[in-house]
């Protein structure tokens, strides 16, 4: 009666653990964010364990019927689309509930994005503040205001419609020449890693194809 939250790659299929296959291939059940994403995975390491959905949009049935297994005596992996499942995702709740029941929740630690784009931005790492995804609508410019005077490195997430504004609106809470990294298609063909101030981000981006999601690793105050 486990519940393992299992890391998958956020690009590169070639990063996943020994362990990460192994359990995959020895559970009963994996659930999934998006089951044909994860296909792609499973394919690759001739995994053949039944999946079933849990994403941001399942709801408390479906959330009943993995915790009944679970109570049965199953044995259940977590996954998401790419990274560590819990992780600005919806695994949380299914985890929430496990712990709840007193369900065994088992780690089986990988890839993550925001630790691979801060382990090379150069920026300083022993203490960092990361933000997931920031608001979209409703305390967005009063979250970026908060970090003027953030000592520490600040990583969060950005969706590729939403990073212009996301720069234009840092400018007018940080000013033109706080120091940013933009991190983006990591562990792909075309990683990129984008060094400079804030003013030159926002040029950046007007002459580039803006593609993927980012993560955005700014400097402390």
């Amino acid at each position: 009666m486990s519940l393992y939250i299992v890391a998958t790659p956020i690009g590169n299929l070639g990063d996943i653990t020994i362990r990460a296959i192994d359990t995959l291939k020895s559970v009963n059940l994996v659930c999934a964010e998006d089951t044909r994403q994860s296909q792609k995975l499973f394919a690759k390491y001739d995994i053949h364990t039944p999946l079933t959905s849990w994403h941001a949009h399942s709801n408390e049935s479906k959330l009943k019927q993995i915790i009944e297994k679970l109570k049965d005596n199953q044995e259940i992996a977590l996954i998401s689309d790419a990274g560590t499942p819990g992780i600005s995702d919806p695994g949380y709740k299914l985890i929430q509930e496990a712990i709840k029941n007193n369900i065994r929740v088992i780690p089986i630690p990988g890839a993550t994005a925001v630790i691979t784009a801060l382990c090379a931005s150069g920026m300083q790492t022993d203490k960092f503040l990361y933000l997931g995804f920031p608001p979209t609508k409703k305390g967005r410019q009063t979250l970026f205001n908060s970090l003027k005077d953030e000592q520490h490195t600040v990583v969060f997430y950005e969706s590729p419609h939403r990073i212009k504004k996301a720069i234009s609106q840092l400018r007018e809470s940080l000013g033109d020449d706080r120091s940013i990294v933009l991190a983006r298609e990591l562990t792909k063909i075309h990683e990129e890693f984008w060094r400079g101030s804030l003013a030159e981000a926002e040029k950046y981006l007007e002459q580039t194809k803006i593609c993927g999601e980012f993560v955005i690793i700014l400097a402390g105050g």
